[in-house]
């Protein structure tokens, strides 16, 4: 019953067919999704977004051209094969030109950075399309090859799956979106592939009419997935991530990724960050162990970077111990020199203490392990994980020079730690502030010129270590911060002349009587104004600590670490900003089975360091952790939960649709009726009643109209005479002949309805038993 057959070579008809090909769509997903992970980071998630998008639009194009070559294979092996070569070739030299790009003025190979995460390295756009241009033309072929040439379902889902493994390897979350559209892309493909495509026993006739049921089923199925509740699971992928003691692949990325590491932000400490165990420890403490400082902060790009004084070398030696600082830090040198000149005492006021004594905190052991090189790489030297008030490294398993840096950490001379280091720390137990009698022998301190006091105490202490060697132990520490401090206040009071800083700094302390006080009133500031600790959160560009302190509120101990030490720097106290990790994770050891602590890449941390006079370096906590799970951004299965109830939402407004969609349409059809000039609505009234009642158009008009009467007794023979005169006698028909094919074609479609409706009634009183 079709009007006209067309073999000709129709352009308008290839091209809606190529261009809406399932194949072609679902590549450009793949490569969409692929992109995302590749955005530049320092930038927002919806410019990533529109970098994925933009990407895609060129997938689109690129991936049509090579699909035409593909079929063009398909008929022309050796022709085809020929434009294939030539094709690889063509992205061959394109790939060549973005890499030449791409390594002008960057420390690293295309390959060590596509392993790298890209958090830890700084973004290049041409090694992303690099990847894009590696990834197309493999995409674009197996794709096709395994649903046009040869299908295989299992090959399919192993493509499915290469972009989870490429988030899944840095533990990065694919958007939401991008999941449901891969799985339902992936669904549809393996539908129609499996099932609707023609092969040489089987021709699909009917497969406009089965995409429909197909369709709805893939909404469904998308939001009851994304909807269904699923079980959370920690996963130890200890044995996993160090199957491969890929030594000489770890010295390479050391090498290289050192360049990034004199400056650090908020990166780093993100939810996206892998959790690689790093450390292993026997310790009956939670500790900080540090692996960095600070002391240059940038307002402008919110940085950190080193300065001298956390560079200095201190004591360098090959003999362990290692000197780190004293059990009491300064305090101890202040009470061996009052205990050495009477004079001195009596002038500082410390008679008393060197009679009773201060109380002396525990002196405990840290035993630590590495397990996967060292995580706090710095400065082209490979940094000791340093634990919180180290008086001593006492053992190291590796041999050679050893040094203790100003900024109180411990590095390699001239060699790198290896990836199965062991270190055994003397620390001092976190007390000595706990003491009223030792506070307030620093609170004393504090009272006189402090630069007279470091000199009166250099001129005791500094003749009496050679008088007798034990007395030169209490000297060692005091010296480097003597040597030191004038330093400390040139460079560790900056906070950029903040005039916000300076004022909530002044009102904070106002009232503190001492430098430790004030301290600790700035460390609680945080706890006490309602401010959150948020992993997920993105700051917008140019935000920095002081958008953090009075605007934001929100943050990661980054902004809380880096807002104390302007804060502190304000208020008069040296600080510095430090880096490390936190070790208070209580676990057994995988790879030494008496390790307690279990020290990964997810506690990387950073704090602050302030300098408190009459006692030194002391390490303080004010990010705000108490509310870190409720304050995260909501995980994946959450997500995908939101994220489901609006699908739902979208699947069952398109069920309703279609179940609406017979009786709208079939009311604006009669309604158009009378705009349509009686021949063209002769055929379209005919065409449509064949539609209603699913009667190909391989039989005629006469055929049809007795298959219709055969299925509800509606009589259409006069509508099936007036078509055949119009469609194929080219006859004008009139007013009145029109108004026939109408009321036909509306007996036609209630007779249908009515059938349908006892149809309904026998099955259920079937199954009734009736």
């Amino acid at each position: 019953m079709k009007e006209t057959n067309k073999n000709t070579f129709s352009l308008r008809s290839f091209l809606l067919k190529t261009l809406a090909d399932p194949v072609l769509w679902y590549t450009v997903l793949i490569m969409t999704s692929l992109m995302y992970h590749f955005r530049n980071r320092d930038k927002e998630d919806y410019e990533g977004v529109f970098f994925a998008l933009g990407f895609g639009a060129v997938t689109f194009v690129v991936g049509w051209l090579l699909f035409r070559v593909f079929d063009f294979m398909q008929k022309r092996h050796i022709l085809g094969f020929l434009a294939y070569t030539a094709s690889v070739g063509a992205f061959a030299l394109a790939i060549r030109f973005t890499l030449e790009l791409s390594q002008i003025n960057y420390p690293i190979t295309w390959m060590l950075w596509f392993l790298t995460p890209q958090d830890s390295v700084d973004y290049n756009f041409w090694f992303a399309v690099t990847f894009f241009l590696l990834f197309l033309i493999f995409m674009a072929s197996v794709i096709y090859y395994f649903t046009r040439v040869r299908y295989r379902i299992f090959m399919n889902f192993l493509i499915f799956i290469i972009p989870f493994v490429i988030y899944g390897k840095e533990y990065e979350k694919m958007p939401t979106l991008m999941i449901i559209l891969l799985a339902v892309g992936y669904i549809l493909l393996m539908v129609y592939y499996r099932q609707l495509r023609d092969s040489e026993d089987t021709e699909f006739v009917e497969r406009r009419r089965s995409w429909k049921p197909i369709a709805v089923y893939a909404v469904i199925f998308a939001a009851v997935a994304a909807l269904f509740p699923k079980p959370y699971i920690e996963a130890d992928r200890t044995t996993l991530e160090t199957l491969i003691n890929a030594d000489m692949l770890t010295d390479k990325l050391v090498e290289m990724l050192n360049v990034f590491r004199n400056t650090t932000g908020d990166q780093r400490f993100r939810s996206n960050v892998r959790d690689i165990s790093v450390y292993e420890a026997i310790s009956p403490d939670d500790l900080h162990l540090k692996m960095a400082t600070y002391s240059k902060y940038s307002f402008d790009d919110d940085t950190w970077s080193v300065g001298d004084l956390d560079l200095y070398y201190d004591e360098r030696t090959e003999e362990l111990p290692l000197g780190v600082m004293s059990p009491m830090g300064m305090a101890d040198a202040f009470l061996e020199a009052a205990s050495l000149d009477e004079d001195y005492a009596e002038k500082y006021g410390l008679t008393k203490y060197v009679k009773d004594g201060l109380d002396v905190p525990e002196l405990r052991t840290a035993h630590i392990f590495t397990v996967v090189g060292s995580g706090g790489l710095s400065y082209n030297n490979d940094m000791a994980p340093v634990p919180q008030n180290a008086v001593s490294l006492i053992r190291c398993s590796k041999r050679g020079e050893i040094a203790t840096l100003t900024g109180g950490t411990v590095t390699s001379v001239g060699s790198d730690f290896g990836n199965t280091e062991s270190f055994t720390f003397e620390y001092s137990a976190d007390t000595f502030f706990l003491s009223s009698k030792n506070k307030e022998f620093v609170d004393e301190l504090a009272k006189y010129d402090y630069n007279q006091l470091l000199e009166d105490t250099d001129d005791v202490l500094y003749w009496a270590k050679y008088d007798d060697e034990d007395k030169g132990e209490a000297y060692d520490y005091f010296g480097i911060d003597y040597r030191y401090y004038d330093d400390y206040l040139d460079e560790l009071l900056d906070y950029g002349n903040n005039k916000r800083i300076k004022e909530l700094a002044d009102e904070l302390t106002k009232d503190a009587e001492s430098e430790y006080d004030k301290a600790r009133i700035l460390e609680s500031y945080f706890y006490n104004n309602d401010y959150i600790y948020d992993l997920g959160y993105e700051k917008e560009e140019g935000e920095n600590a002081e958008d953090f302190i009075f605007e934001t509120k929100t943050g990661v101990c980054y902004e809380y670490a880096t807002s104390m030490v302007l804060l502190a720097r304000a208020a008069g106290i040296p600080a510095r900003y430090c880096e490390g990790y936190n070790m208070n994770r209580r676990e057994q050891g995988y790879w030494n089975q008496k390790a307690d602590h279990v020290v990964t890449t997810r506690d990387a941390h950073g704090y602050p360091q302030l300098y408190i006079k009459g006692y030194g370096w002391t390490d303080f906590e004010p990010t705000v952790t108490d509310n870190v799970q409720r304050a995260e951004k909501s995980s994946a299965t959450n997500m995908l939960s939101r994220a489901g109830l609006m699908i739902l939402t979208g699947a069952l407004l398109v069920l309703l649709g279609a179940f609406l969609y017979p009786r709208i349409s079939h009311r604006l059809f009669v309604r158009r009726a009378r705009r349509k000039a009686p021949a063209e609505f002769v055929r379209s009234a005919m065409l449509r009643i064949c539609k209603l009642y699913d009667i190909e158009d391989v039989n005629t008009s006469a055929e049809a109209a007795e298959m219709v009467r055969e299925a509800t007794g509606a009589d259409i023979s006069e509508t099936s005479v007036l078509f055949d005169r119009a469609a194929y006698g080219g006859e004008a028909l009139s007013e009145s002949d029109r108004d026939k094919a109408l009321s036909d074609y509306v007996a036609a479609y209630e007779a249908l309805r009515e059938s349908k409706k006892r149809r309904g009634i026998t099955n259920r009183q079937t199954m009734n038993g009736g």
